[in-house]
């Protein structure tokens, strides 16, 4: 196996302006009816703490899976496949057939994860690519083929007899 670098799979740092906003936008009924609306305060900060928690890091020894509540360690030898289902992360098939969410892991996020896994997961970006540098490098390979032997000739353009010419 090549040697495999740890990546770190985790929502944008971006995400912190979200929250921000956020927290502008409860700031106010908050400042209005403190009463009724001060709690809401806490949402922001709630989600900013999501945005920090929420991540995936795949290395060498295997796939961690962070969640908001549980952190899930996955080594190599219990992983069968991972999925990608239409909406939502990607799941880590486990070889006793149970599930397990990767969150922040996207089907766009696969050369990350092929990179990650030294080769335990394959990379089908990649793997076109090789499959087209092959098809090219074969056809730079084969024989020309002569126009003769081909059965096509140059067809060179005659002026039309209907059109007049002054």
């Amino acid at each position: 196996m090549p040697d495999s670098t740890t990546q770190v799979i985790q929502i944008s740092r971006l995400s912190f302006l979200a929250c921000g906003l956020l927290f502008l936008a409860l700031a106010s009924p908050a400042l209005a009816w403190p009463e009724a609306f001060a709690w809401t305060l806490v949402i922001p900060f709630l989600v900013a703490a999501w945005v920090v928690r929420v991540r995936t890091v795949v290395g060498p020894d295997g796939v961690v899976a962070r969640s908001t509540f549980s952190t899930t360690t996955i080594p190599w030898e219990s992983l069968k496949g991972i999925r990608f289902p239409k909406r939502g992360w990607a799941r880590a098939t486990l070889t006793d057939d149970s599930e397990v969410p990767l969150p922040v892991v996207t089907f766009g996020r696969l050369p990350q994860l092929a990179e990650a896994s030294g080769g335990r997961i394959t990379d089908p970006y990649a793997a076109a690519d090789d499959a087209r540098a092959a098809e090219a490098a074969a056809a730079e390979r084969s024989p020309a083929k002569d126009d003769t032997t081909s059965g096509t000739r140059d067809e060179v353009s005659e002026p039309d007899s209907d059109t007049e010419t002054k």
